[in-house]
């Protein structure tokens, strides 16, 4: 068992902290470098995102786990900001360590944080500028300031179109609420061929499905779409169910009344005269006879999700018993559908949609992994679109943001009395640390371009001056257009500062349990670490003096087998065992 009190913890969190913060450090800014991963099923990851990274490390350190948790809370939460904040929190828990050495008690330090972060968020607000979310050039600007740092930077247009194009399209009005949901309605469809520039948001759905029956019509205009949640099948009972049958016309009635089912259920979609039937059940082949003969095409075993989402494209309910279908259920916004063959497998695409509330977004690419990781920085993009929809503010990008903070609280701090100052400085020192990476990334010098960047900012108005990733100058960003949502700024340096703040607390890390390897079970005190043998005999009532010998030996930890071990049939009575603990000399 192994035991960290007081200090000697303290640094122990903080080692393991920076350690995290220092894996990640290169993946900032618009020069990151990529990680390259093995995962443990043999698959490639390849990405500068900080929570793809971290989430395929694996850690031992309880402090490192927690570091590690705070990048899926970023990305879950606001997803953007997944490498600053870890940066961030390892740079903050850093400035601690100073104070930890001399002797400055932790609730001291953390309190000064807390402190620091509430004047942090009211000069956030006070640099942030309001934005129109429906001026589509601004939110490009946006959506391009995160692209911008990820590896489909080169294809940033078509990127931020796609984003901005999906975010709109689920964006709708409940009850007076604003509802985004990208993680439902917005599908991104990863199809390996072709070319990156050929990705699109689709003005509808696409399911990888085919017609169930060779014969029906692959191509409709305007169709009439039915949505079923019920298989088109002959019904079975629930428990195993024997019939008898004595007569031939008997069995013939039975087959009757079979067809005669699947037929009823049919006459009540065929009622509504339906082109289309989406069913997430099975189709038989009689009802897909029955349909065809109507000119009805059908496609089944449709994921629910997929269901859900074209039931918002078209406007159609689903249903889950066919007597219960009515006109108002048929949905009939859907311009085109029409199957399609890309590369070896056919797709179903439901297109020109009137005001469709859910799209598929088709991104084609050279191989997975590199359409994985332009998913990833879609799914980014997006979270950011749709933050900004929430919180229409922004605030500078290129570490202007925090070098604003870092000046003025450090003005603020020479106001503060007693030894809080002090810690309330490292925060904004801190702070520094996303320039200051920006700047080392693109290989600038980063004490010159700081300097500068510093001089600019201690005038008030310049709070805007901030580094240009590309090639580590100083630019205004008013001019160079990059801004990052006021959302996510707000919750890195909450999520930063937190769990530093929780980290010092620690006191005492206690790991491992005490495993006393005794010899149990009788042996003598003296012989602790002396293999055990243990020979059991399998024998049984209908033939007592048959048995079937199994040697088990277990040195330390668990008993392992030397010979196979006898299965008694199932007619045996409970096999009786026969323990014999013997020693093993030499």
């Amino acid at each position: 068992m192994e035991r960290e009190q007081g200090r000697k913890a303290q640094i122990s969190n903080i080692q393991s902290a920076k350690v995290i913060s220092d894996i990640i450090r290169t993946c900032l800014g618009p020069r990151a470098m990529l990680k390259m991963l093995l995962d443990p099923m043999g698959g490639i990851v390849m990405t500068n995102d900080g929570n793809a990274i971290l989430r395929e490390v694996e850690v031992a350190h309880p402090a490192a786990k927690s570091m590690i948790e705070l990048s899926r809370t970023q990305d879950e939460e606001v997803g953007d900001g997944t490498t600053s904040v870890i940066i961030l929190a390892g740079e903050i828990l850093s400035s601690a360590l100073p104070f930890i050495e001399r002797n400055i008690h932790p609730i001291t330090i953390i309190a000064a944080y807390k402190k620091a972060l509430e004047n942090a968020l009211i000069i956030m607000k006070d640099i942030s500028i309001e934005v129109d979310i429906n001026n589509k050039e601004e939110m490009m600007r946006i959506i391009k300031s995160t692209i911008g740092t990820k590896f489909v930077s080169r294809w940033s247009d078509l990127m931020c179109g796609l984003a901005y194009d999906a975010v709109k399209c689920v964006n709708k009005e409940v009850d007076g609420k604003r509802e985004v949901d990208i993680k439902r309605y917005a599908r991104v469809e990863k199809i390996p061929g072709g070319e990156i520039d050929e990705s699109r948001v689709l003005d509808g759905i696409l399911v990888n499905k085919d017609v169930t029956h060779p014969k029906m019509r692959r191509t409709i205009e305007k169709p009439r779409i039915v949505l079923l949640d019920c298989p088109l099948e002959y019904k079975k009972g629930e428990s195993q169910t024997n019939v008898e049958v004595t007569d031939e016309a008997h069995w013939a009635r039975l087959l009757e009344i079979e067809e005669e089912q699947v037929k009823e259920m049919c006459d009540h979609i065929i009622r509504l005269k339906p082109d289309l039937v989406f069913t997430e059940k099975g189709v038989s082949d009689l009802a897909q006879h029955f349909l065809m003969k109507e000119n009805i095409t059908a496609i089944r075993r449709v994921r629910k999700t997929d269901n859900h989402r074209i039931s918002r494209a078209v406007g159609a309910t689903i249903v889950n018993r066919v007597e219960d279908l009515k006109e108002a259920d048929v949905g009939t916004g859907c311009g085109l559908f029409e199957v399609r063959k890309i590369g070896d497998e056919y797709f179903t695409f439901l297109e020109k949609c009137e005001d469709p509330k859910a799209c598929t977004i088709l991104l084609r690419g050279p191989s997975k992994d590199v359409l994985q990781e332009i998913d990833r920085n879609l799914q980014d993009a997006m979270c950011v679109a749709r933050n900004v929809m929430f919180e229409p503010r922004l605030c500078p990008g290129g570490g202007a943001t925090e070098m604003a903070l870092a000046v003025r609280l450090g003005e603020q701090a020479k106001s503060i009395s007693g030894v809080e100052q002090y810690p309330y400085k490292a925060v904004a020192e801190a702070l520094e640390v996303i320039p200051r990476t920006l700047v080392q990334n693109c290989g600038g010098n980063a004490i010159k371009i700081l300097t500068q960047l510093r001089a600019k900012h201690a005038v008030a108005e310049n709070f805007s001056w901030g580094i240009d990733g590309e090639n580590g100058k100083i630019v205004d960003m008013h001019t160079y257009g990059v801004w990052e949502p006021h959302a996510v700024k707000a919750q890195t340096i909450k999520t930063a500062i937190e769990s530093a703040c929780l980290l010092l607390r620690v006191d005492d890390i206690v790991s491992g349990i005490s495993k006393r390897e005794g010899g149990g079970g009788g042996a003598p005190p003296n012989m602790e670490d002396a293999p055990e043998v243990c020979l059991i005999l399998h024998c049984s009532a209908d033939f007592p003096m048959m048995y079937s010998p199994t040697v088990l030996l277990r040195n330390t930890g668990q008993w392992r087998a030397l010979s196979n071990v006898y299965r008694p049939m199932q007619n045996f009575l409970p096999v009786i065992y026969v323990q014999l603990f013997l020693l093993l000399v030499g």
